[in-house]
């Protein structure tokens, strides 16, 4: 199984993640984390370092339960949840876990605008995380 976690840095998307992390070892599955983004900031490798501690302290990287291939990257978008719904058909995923909002108002405007998109559009099951 190969999960999508698409992050925006705020703790709701990390919350996700974690939930993720814990899926991924129940069904040792193949975590995806990507940083996906209306506009790229100074912060973006900031969030993808965060990513790659909460995966280094979950030892999800070197768990044999959990596929290794850990994918942390970067991937501009202009609407993110189709971006995201794009994503998923393209590297053919079999579940996107994410957040329902982002940190700030444009960042709950933006992710929860994703969120609701995903879940209204997607063939594959979706996790929500509050």
């Amino acid at each position: 199984m190969n999960i999508l976690v698409p992050i925006d840095g705020s703790e709701c998307s990390f919350r996700a993640l974690d939930f993720a992390i814990e899926f991924a070892r129940r069904f040792e599955a193949s975590l995806h984390v990507v940083h996906i983004t209306d506009v790229e900031t100074d912060a973006t490798d900031d969030i993808l370092d965060r990513a790659r501690e909460r995966l280094d302290e979950a030892g999800v990287i070197d768990e044999p339960e959990v596929s290794t291939d850990v994918d942390l990257s970067f991937r501009p978008a202009e609407r993110v949840g189709k971006d995201i719904l794009e994503l998923v058909d393209e590297r053919s995923y079999d579940h996107v876990v994410m957040g329902h909002h982002g940190g700030n108002a444009i960042d709950r405007a933006i992710l929860g605008s994703a969120a609701h998109t995903v879940v209204q559009e997607e063939a594959v099951p979706v996790t929500i995380v509050p």
